[in-house]
């Protein structure tokens, strides 16, 4: 198909030339005859101009102007333009010499011939080329304009693949460690032949499910966003037994409210995975909250350290991806209070 339009758009621009240049012929006839009856011999005469007028437009359009004027040669240009018009001004002497000479058999005893003077014909030769060289130009930058155009399109489009691919990337923020050792705490339960390992297979099928292809939707329903958050706590909950305190308090403003997939669960399960005991107990304390227009997502785990260390938690690339999707719309907010380090997240509603 592209072959095609190709083959279709050259056949197009060579017709215009052919076009043009009959009419430039015609133009010749009428300029150089206007009032003379001897039209075989105007156009014979005018059929000797025609080369040098056709040399002369292309080799300006096709030479002088991309190789020197468009690249800024602008003394080179100036210089070589000055030696074409000395050339092309003896060509169009010959070109009216040979063409007075070869058409002197058709001149009539009773008859004008050319009505035009010698400095005229150049004239209009020149004018011509003119033209012609304005029309290249004119062509010259449409086609260009279309080429940046397509090239600004391809950048554009090349971009936005690769901010879909990273953004794909960001949102598989489940690290494999949660993986292997619900894997090996499941192993355990097997082996001791538990009554919550056929559960615990189920839950962490949804939500692997939920993690390896749901996230390629733009957006999810915010209750099922909570159901594989509710899930990955179960499992950590099984993991941890009694070492483990977990509260999560939910209130939603609208059922249809839809967020983008893995948006809440990478901070719950970084709650869990730099989140250290205290007393012999880690505890993690979530409160989600919407609005009409906003969503309210706050989650506590203990933690001994002093200061923040943004890469260790991983919320660097949770960062990224908040303002792939909100651009500065959202409100992210980390702090350390007595023991406990705290996110509060703050984000816009995308309502169904």
């Amino acid at each position: 198909m592209k072959r095609f339009t190709s083959i279709a758009k050259r056949f197009i621009f060579f017709l215009f030339n052919i076009i043009f240049w009959v009419g430039v012929y015609f133009f010749y006839t009428y300029f150089l005859g206007y009032g003379s009856s001897n039209t075989t011999y105007v156009n014979t005469f005018s059929a000797y101009l025609m080369p040098v007028t056709i040399c002369l437009s292309y080799f300006i359009i096709l030479y002088l102007i991309p190789k020197y004027l468009l690249k800024k040669k602008y003394f080179l240009f100036i210089l070589y333009s000055c030696y074409t018009f000395i050339i092309s001004f003896t060509a169009i002497l010959l070109s009216i010499f040979f063409g007075l000479v070869f058409s002197s058999f058709l001149e009539g005893t009773n008859t004008k011939t050319l009505t035009k003077s010698l400095p005229l014909v150049i004239i209009g030769v020149y004018f011509i080329v003119i033209i012609a060289t304005s029309l290249g130009l004119i062509i010259y930058n449409y086609l260009s304009s279309i080429k940046n155009e397509n090239l600004k399109n391809k950048f554009l489009q090349t971009q936005l693949q690769l901010k879909e691919q990273e953004l794909k990337f960001l949102k598989m923020q489940i690290h494999p460690h949660f993986l292997f050792n619900t894997l090996n705490t499941l192993y355990g339960f097997t082996l001791k032949k538990s009554e919550e390992a056929p559960d615990m297979i189920l839950k962490l099928s949804n939500l692997l499910d939920y993690i390896l292809y749901q996230v390629d939707k733009p957006s999810v329903l915010l209750k099922n966003e909570i159901q594989h958050i509710d899930d990955y706590i179960s499992l950590e909950k099984v993991r941890f037994q009694e070492s483990l305190q977990v509260e999560f308090s939910k209130n939603l403003y609208n059922e249809t409210t839809q967020v983008s997939p893995m948006l809440l669960l990478p901070f719950v399960e970084n709650a869990f995975k730099h989140g250290v005991q205290i007393d012999g107990v880690l505890s993690v304390n979530i409160n989600l909250k919407t609005t009409k227009d906003s969503l309210f997502f706050r989650i506590k785990n203990t933690s001994p350290q002093k200061k923040i260390d943004k890469n260790g938690i991983g919320l660097e690339n949770i960062q990224k991806r908040l303002k792939m999707l909100y651009n500065n719309q959202f409100k992210l907010h980390l702090a350390l209070e007595e023991n406990q380090f705290i996110v509060d997240l703050k984000i816009p509603l995308i309502n169904g």
